[in-house]
Formats: C-alpha cells, structure tokens, sequence
C-alpha cells in the first residue's frame, strides 16, 4: 500500500540517483586527500561547501574540526544526528596515501561523509523536512581512529582538547545535548562480511596505555652486571600479562595486544628505556577497568622482579558500543528496501571499539555496516570497489531512515526514545572517561 511516506521516499532516491556524480566525486576526492584526525581542514572545508551549495547554515570548528548543520522540520519533535566521520588512519603502504604523513582511507570513512553528504542533498532539495517532526542533524565528525596518541594526549595537556577523540570532544563541549539519537552506515567488503548489509548488536569498548620501563645502561660486554635491563622487564611483562589470559571471563570478550616501540639504544649497551603501548579491549566498561588493573600489576611485578622502575600512563580509548535494537529493525527494513531484504545479516558480538560507542552509552545509537568496499579494513587492499553499494546506498538508507522516524508525528522516534534507557547521564559519561586518565611511576628497585 502507497503511504506518504513511501512516496517521499520515493523522491530521496530519485533526488540522490539525480545527484549521483556528485555523491562519488564527493567520496573519491576524499579518497585522495585522506587526513589524520583533528587534522581534516580539507575534509571538512568540502563537507562546508557541500552544505553551501544545498543552502545549509553550518556551525564549524567543532572539536577543531568537525561541522554541523540542522534541516528543521516543520514541527516540533526528536532531532536526529545522521553521522559520518572526516578522518582517515595511518597505512603509509596504501597505494593512495599521502606520501607525507601516512595517512589512507582504508576503512571508508570517506565513503561516510560521501552517503552522509547525499543525504543532506537529497533531504533539502526535496522540501521534505516540511512534512516532518522534530530535526535533523547532519553531522561530519572528526578523530574517531585512535591513532596518533602522543600527539593526542598533547592536545590535551596543552589544554586545546579534553579526549583523545572526536565524539567523545563533541560530547563534552554539549554539541550533542540538543541530540536525541544518532545513525551511521559504517563500510565493510564481501572479504569481511557476509551478505550486503548488517548489524552486530554490540563491540568491545578499550583504555590505552603507553608504558615506559627505565633500567640503567652498562656496556654489554663489559660490564653487563652493572646494568639493569629494561628490555628484559618488558618481556617479563609480556609473559605476565599472557599468564592473565585464563582469567578474563569469556563472556567479557577481553583482547590485549601489548607491542614494544622502544627496545633500547645501541646492541652494545643494556637497555636503559624500553617503550610498549597496548589497548585493553573488553565488552563491558567494567570489564576494561579489570582488566587494565591486571595489566598494571603485571607490568609492576616486571619492574620490580628486574629491579627496575615503570611509567603507566593509562588514558580513555573508547566505550563499547550499544545498538539500538528498534533502530537496528528500521535499519533492516530500510537497507533491506535499497539491497534486497535476503542480503541482510545479523553479525556477532564485534572485537573491534568506535567512539559511537561512547555516543551509545548515553543516547540511541546505530552503527550497522554495509558492503561495497573491497579488501581488509586498516589494510592497503581496502577501497571502495562498488560505488553504488558503497555511495549511493548509505545516502539512500540515511535519509529514508530519517523520514521513517519523524514521519507520522514523529512516532517511530517517540517510541524509540519512551524505551529507550541509557547506560550513564552525560555527567557519569564524562566522570568515567576522565577518571581513566592516569600516570603512574613504580618504582621496583626498592
């Protein structure tokens, strides 16, 4: 049966296959102008103009770099975040990386501000919003790979950020506050997921720590027994946080995934400074802090076994993620509508951490993936092989996904939000993720 709302969704496909070009342009020039988070000045000018040429007032320099603009709807209601993030992630291999600072977009974010963009032409130019209830907020957001950490945590010590990533900036600053929900469409490639679009109902959340283990230099040959060696600390260290392994629940889903970054300075002199960094990733926020309490113990029991002292510095990565169920079923049904419903899949419990995670604590949030890449995420395989699947789709299923929740008087989002029962008020968000942030030096030689 033809309802209004299916035929304005009928005009937003027709208006983003109308704008087809543009939308793919859009994606492939951000293709080859990836840019590191914080960082994304071009990315960022680009969603600008996209906004201007749709006639968007915007706000800018949002967490230094992110932008937002706000399509009304005729009545009052729910307003909606559409999301998709600006930055890229260091895979210096990657045939279109930048030659200088190593930075690819080899998981699809430009795909993200690509549908995102779409959407926005498509919502404006259809006059659609003055059939809905409540907003909608398209949002281009920065810094969501956690990459770049000293760099990072000097932001922060220089007092021009509070986190170490994007969303969780934004959060802080109250750019969210007038934001009752949020969607993404996240890529993925037939290499990584079944199907041509799904869910998983959850991902692990992670902390991360840079550590440092400080011994004393000696000549190897020499005078070795005058030395202290931090190397073998760390890999004391490394020992002991795998002994750790048999403790974590399987239900809590912990990963740790220590490297060493400093190993010492010269083959001839006995380790003085050795440097590891690590994520502790687990399914619940409670499980993170366990486990990061067992890493620490272990990298304390290394430091004092060698005689040695340890640096732990310990800040916030991201929260795990909560899909919303009932936006999980619009999702579905809507992808469904672009894809074909027997190409939807319900994926496991992810591994891998998004600061949507963090936003899902605190409000309903949806990060589904859908196909039309090629290759492995985070590898110099990845691009975005089927621009149909991988453009114009997501901006098709944002804003028909849009439409669906604040049709009708806004029912599908009313009822969304009467259920819904977040994790933490925006107050305990913020005093969790600060506590985190922690420099600890040990000193084992006593």
């Amino acid at each position: 049966m033809m309802t209004e709302s299916t035929t304005w969704k009928s005009e937003i496909c027709t208006a983003i296959d109308r704008r087809r070009d543009d939308i793919i342009n859009i994606g492939e020039s951000i293709m080859d102008t990836p840019e590191l988070g914080f960082k994304e000045t071009q990315t960022a000018e680009r969603v600008k103009q996209t906004f201007d040429q749709v006639g968007l007032s915007f706000e800018d320099g949002l967490a230094i770099t992110g932008v937002k603009a706000v399509l009304r709807g005729a009545k009052e209601g729910p307003t909606i975040a559409l999301m998709g993030e600006l930055d890229a992630l260091q895979v210096p291999d990657h045939p279109r990386a930048d030659p200088t600072s190593g930075a690819a977009h080899a998981c699809g974010h430009n795909a993200q501000i690509a549908g995102l963009m779409g959407a926005a032409m498509a919502l404006t130019e259809t006059g659609i919003a003055e059939h809905l209830a409540g907003n909608i907020v398209f949002f281009a957001v920065p810094a969501e790979e956690y990459v770049e950490i000293n760099y990072r945590v000097g932001l922060v010590k220089e007092g021009k950020n509070t986190f170490l990533t994007g969303k969780q900036e934004l959060i802080k600053l109250g750019h969210f506050d007038e934001i009752d929900m949020a969607v993404m469409i996240h890529s993925t490639s037939p290499e990584v997921s079944e199907g041509s679009m799904g869910i998983a109902p959850s991902s692990n959340g992670f902390l991360a720590k840079n550590i440092r283990f400080l011994g004393k230099a000696s000549h190897a040959g020499i005078f070795p027994e005058r030395g202290v060696n931090a190397l073998y600390a760390a890999q004391l260290a490394l020992s002991a946080i795998n002994a750790q392994r048999e403790t974590f629940r399987d239900q809590d889903c912990v990963r740790i995934h220590p490297i060493i970054t400093k190993g010492g300075d010269l083959v001839n002199i006995i380790p003085a400074e050795v440097c590891m960094e690590t994520y502790v990733r687990a399914k619940t926020p409670d499980a993170i802090l366990d486990a990061s309490h067992k890493v620490d113990r272990a990298l304390r029991g290394a430091a004092m076994a060698m005689g040695c002292k340890v640096e732990i510095e310990t800040v916030p990565g991201n929260l795990p993620l909560r899909n919303d169920p009932e936006l999980a079923e619009i999702f579905r049904d809507t992808a469904g509508a672009v894809l074909g419903e027997e190409n939807y899949r319900d994926y496991p419990h992810s591994g891998g951490s998004t600061d949507a995670g963090d936003l899902s604590q605190i409000m309903p949030v949806l990060h589904p993936m859908m196909t039309g890449a090629a290759g492995a995420h985070h590898q110099i395989d990845w691009c975005i092989a089927d621009h149909e699947r991988g453009y114009i789709a997501p901006a098709k299923t944002l804003a028909m996904m849009a439409v669906d929740l604040l049709s009708n008087d806004a029912a599908k989002a009313k009822g969304i939000l009467s259920k819904n029962s977040p994790a933490m008020s925006k107050a305990e968000y913020l005093e969790r993720q600060t506590s985190v942030f922690r420099t600890e030096l040990y000193d084992g030689t006593k």
